[in-house]
């Protein structure tokens, strides 16, 4: 059996729970999450509390049971707190800021990038160089940071990009002349 998976998931008040034909919808204080709950798990919602099972010992039940019971985790974490993901810009002349639904980055190129930004998404703009990516649904706010974090990844040598807040960059020696 799953140890997390066997985990019972509490419901906080003012949140709802529906689970009909293979749908799960989560209503929050921050807003509604939905997903298609896979066939190899079953999810019953019982006392203030939602149950993630598996009829049986099959590799694909096994595989899902955890992982269903984990994203339903994440549903409800993000109608009630939501979730956040900060990032730094390290560079002279880098700088962001958000234009109605577009983040507008300057980051050394002979252009500014412009991303466009996910229904749903947030990203609040601290002093042109910290940025605050934030949403309900953790799947869609990871990779939006990420996808941020893309258009100029941290070098090595003088730390210059946009990295995660947490990150660490392991930084390289660089070029010696001759002795």
């Amino acid at each position: 059996m799953s140890r997390i998976g066997k985990l019972p998931i509490e419901v906080p008040k003012g949140v709802t729970v529906t689970f009909a034909d293979s749908v799960l919808t989560i209503k929050g204080p921050k807003g509604e999450l939905c997903r298609t709950i896979m066939p190899d798990v079953s999810v019953a919602v019982e006392d203030g509390k939602i149950c993630v099972t598996r009829p049986d010992d099959a590799i694909k039940s096994r595989s899902a049971h955890g992982l269903t019971r984990t994203l339903v985790n994440n549903m409800v974490v993000g109608v009630t707190t939501g979730y956040q993901t900060d990032l730094e810009i390290n560079g002279v002349g880098y700088r962001a800021e958000v234009k109605g639904s577009e983040l507008v980055l300057s980051l050394g190129y002979s252009h500014p990038v412009v991303f466009p930004l996910p229904t749903g998404i947030t990203v609040e703009v601290d002093k042109m160089t910290k940025l605050a990516v934030k949403g309900i649904d953790k799947e869609l706010v990871g990779q939006t940071a990420a996808k941020i974090r893309s258009f100029r990844g941290p070098e090595p040598y003088k730390g210059k990009g946009i990295k995660y807040a947490t990150e660490t960059i392991l930084r390289k020696a660089g070029k010696t002349g001759k002795k």
